[in-house]
């Protein structure tokens, strides 16, 4: 079962390596960096060219493919899944369940415009709160291919016009939405279950937006469960589905 892995804001394809690492060699696997990230900074971003990247993503590992997103690559993941069902077997979307809107996309769309104002302040700042969060190999990670706090601004602006639970209705494939317990990103997160067609709704015990990757082998092992199911309804076989 093909793996692409969508990366968050400001981070690049980098910060899914010790995930694909414990998942092993039995999935082929990409993590593309989006417009504006990693080997691509510079370059503007939009939402249209960011499901454009996953889309090659997934033609080049034979063009269909389980989708992983945390954060913005939730959101990214879930407009591919929306604009290219046939393309997408399966979509694991951790850490987007909501529509930025009131207070929250007026503080979200303010942390943005100042990052992008201030972009070499706000990628010390993000450096330093990555590796505090996420000690070890999974902070090392999310800092590895560089981070472009440059873009923030026009990425928030982005996620605040996507309209995701449009592309969940419109994505008939099996969903996984996966949330930390103490997530933000999680407000809107039942009606975004009852936007998919066939979801399911995962809480991770204790953890925030971004330490719901601190325990690399748990989120490796949700995957393989999410990999396992979709491989059954794609292919037959008789393994059963795992539930959580």
């Amino acid at each position: 079962m093909p793996l692409v892995f969508v990366h968050g804001l400001r981070v690049s394809g980098a910060m899914w390596q010790p995930v694909i690492q414990a998942i092993g060699k039995d999935h082929p696997t990409a993590a593309p960096d989006l417009p504006g990230h990693g080997s691509r900074r510079g370059e503007p971003f939009d939402i249209a060219g960011a499901v454009a990247a996953v889309a090659d993503a997934i033609d080049e590992l034979g063009g269909r493919a389980l989708l992983v997103g945390l954060s913005l690559g939730g959101f990214v993941a879930t407009a591919t899944a929306g604009a290219h069902p046939d393309r997408v077997l399966g979509l694991v979307a951790m850490g987007c369940s909501t529509r930025p809107s009131g207070l929250f996309a007026a503080t979200y769309k303010a942390a943005g415009r100042l990052a992008a104002r201030y972009p070499r302040r706000a990628d010390r700042l993000s450096a330093f709160a990555f590796r505090r969060a996420l000690p070890g190999p999974t902070g090392e990670a999310m800092v590895a291919g560089g981070l472009s706090s440059r873009t923030a601004s026009s990425v928030v602006k982005a996620v605040c016009e996507t309209d995701t639970l449009a592309s969940l209705a419109a994505y008939p494939g099996p969903v996984w939405l996966v949330n930390g317990e103490r997530d933000h990103f999680r407000r809107d997160e039942r009606d975004f279950l009852k936007a998919c067609r066939d979801g399911r709704l995962l809480l991770l015990p204790r953890c925030g937006h971004l330490t719901s990757l601190a325990d690399t082998g748990a989120v490796a092992g949700l995957v393989r469960d999410a990999a396992a199911v979709v491989t059954v309804r794609t292919h037959g076989s008789p393994t059963p589905e795992v539930r959580r």
